[in-house]
């Protein structure tokens, strides 16, 4: 499945930062002091909880540290990205998690680094983040009790959801107590406990900001947002809640410097098992897939599709021969639930599909045509790489003889544009009329659809156009590079 809209946090005012570090045996470099946990604003002096102080960790530490290790990872030489094969599983780990890595040929240096994890279960499972182990040639485990130490074997690592399951032969190993992260609240108390810089069962403290985030590019993790202090070292260790319960994974933050700067974000616990259990039963992760693009349904979206409020996700292109098509799925339509799982925005729908078995049937509920219907389909399975699709370039073709009642100039796309986009008609927008200037469609785009609607020519689009009554909304299908979205233009004068 692929989603064909724009990130919600601007990549100019923040940028994605690695909880592990990824330097060399950082344990022995000069201590460095991690930042302090962040304090909570306190409750109005009216409250009658502005008076109570905040929860007292020490049983915590003593409850959950034990079970809290160091993983400390070496790294022979080895190829870089530009070095792999095509459909090398480590090609996702540096597209994630090392994007700026050079694109040049030679070897990478021998290195290490040290993350956190913690204990599952007494036959010796640790969790941990994918990108702390993806790559490493050896795993040790440190634990925090006794000082013992022992070689770990990676069970499997998923990097779609950053979650990595390790095991150790050895015996009377502390565990963490698992909780329930679906029933996190925005506000609750929360601590970390792992290795900044290298310094072992450091625990900080802080509040959920916000559950079921959604960050850039990660489609399938509805994030735990926090303040928890967190720096690189902590990645993989636990999130948990004042009663010592493990609530999630500590794995990214967000920051200008790379360091911590009040966002942190952790893996729900309720995910990291289901990852972890078929990572130890099958080896590999299975997903669910539906093959469609989708984007947001906006409030002028809504309006133009005439549903009550903006909700569900839009489907903007359909996978030939795919699941959805084959379920009867539509470019146009809204999906507002998923087995009666609803749909509330765009973000939900990936995650749902994704946690659905392969070749399960399910009942998907549409709006179409101004009504809700039930279609049945049966889920493929996503594939660990996909080729991207080709970029079309459009260029040439008819010019449009004058602004219409949208203000765009459009030409039309030529037969071997048509043939790249596989599309039987298209026009390419050429320019927008300085009144609407504000538009949302760009220089470049193609319109293949008006309201759910194909046109064979011009002709035929500027009657759909005509026909709308001004001040009225189009929701107009575009091409913009690799995707399809509907853009809503409001509807001019003339």
């Amino acid at each position: 499945m692929t989603r064909s809209i724009s990130p919600t946090i601007a990549p100019v005012l923040l940028c994605a930062a690695l909880l592990a570090a990824c330097s060399k045996q950082q344990q022995d470099a000069a201590p460095t002091a991690a930042a302090p946990a962040s304090a909570p604003a306190s409750a109005p002096a009216a409250s009658a909880a502005s008076t109570a102080a905040p929860p007292d960790f020490t049983a915590l530490v003593r409850k959950v540290g034990p079970a809290v290790v160091n993983v400390v990872t070496t790294r022979n030489a080895r190829q870089t990205p530009a070095q792999m094969a095509p459909g090398d599983p480590m090609l996702e780990y540096f597209r994630r998690f090392m994007p700026q890595q050079p694109p040049g040929g030679g070897q990478e240096a021998p290195g290490g680094g040290i993350g956190s994890g913690f204990i599952i279960d007494a036959q010796g499972h640790i969790l941990t983040n994918a990108h702390v182990v993806a790559g490493a040639d050896e795993v040790q485990v440190r634990l925090a009790d006794s000082k013992r130490e022992f070689k770990a074997r990676v069970v499997g690592i998923d990097p779609q959801t950053d979650v990595a399951l390790l095991k150790v032969d050895a015996q009377d190993l502390p565990t963490a107590t698992l909780g329930d992260s679906s029933k996190l609240q925005p506000g609750e108390w929360v601590a970390a406990i792992g290795s900044p810089f290298g310094f072992a069962n450091t625990i900080t403290a802080g509040i959920v900001s916000a559950t079921e985030r959604a960050l850039p590019d990660e489609m399938l993790v509805p994030f735990i947002q926090t303040d928890v202090a967190v720096n690189p070292g902590n990645s993989g260790g636990p999130l948990l809640n004042v009663r010592g319960e493990v609530i999630g994974i500590n794995s990214q933050i967000y920051s200008r410097t790379g360091g911590y700067m009040g966002l942190s974000f952790a893996i729900p616990i309720g995910l990291a098992m289901e990852v972890a259990d078929q990572l130890r039963t099958e080896g590999r992760v299975t997903r669910g897939r539906l093959g469609i693009g989708i984007q947001e349904v906006s409030p002028e979206l809504a309006q133009s599709f005439k549903l009550n409020e903006p909700r569900g996700a839009l489907v903007t292109s359909v996978e030939p021969n795919g699941p959805a098509q084959r379920g009867g799925i539509a470019i146009g339509d809204v999906i507002l639930s998923v087995n009666q799982q609803p749909v509330r925005d765009a973000g939900d729908l990936p995650r749902i599909v994704a946690r659905t078995k392969p070749d399960t049937q399910v009942q998907i509920e549409v709006w179409r045509n101004g009504a809700s219907q039930t279609l049945n389909a049966t889920m493929g399975e996503m594939p660990s790489t996909a080729p991207p699709p080709a970029r079309p370039e459009p260029a040439g073709g008819m010019q449009s003889p004058g602004a219409n009642q949208l203000g765009i100039v459009v030409s039309e796309l030529p037969p071997q544009g048509r043939r790249v986009l596989g599309v039987p008609y298209g026009l390419v927008v050429q320019g927008v009329q300085s009144a609407s200037a504000r538009s949302p469609l760009q220089p470049g785009d193609v319109i293949i659809g008006v309201n759910n609607q194909p046109f064979a020519n011009l002709e035929e689009f500027n009657r759909h156009v005509s026909q709308a009554a001004p001040g009225s909304t189009l929701a107009l299908l575009v091409r913009r590079g690799d995707a399809n979205l509907y853009v809503p233009i409001p509807v001019g004068k003339g």
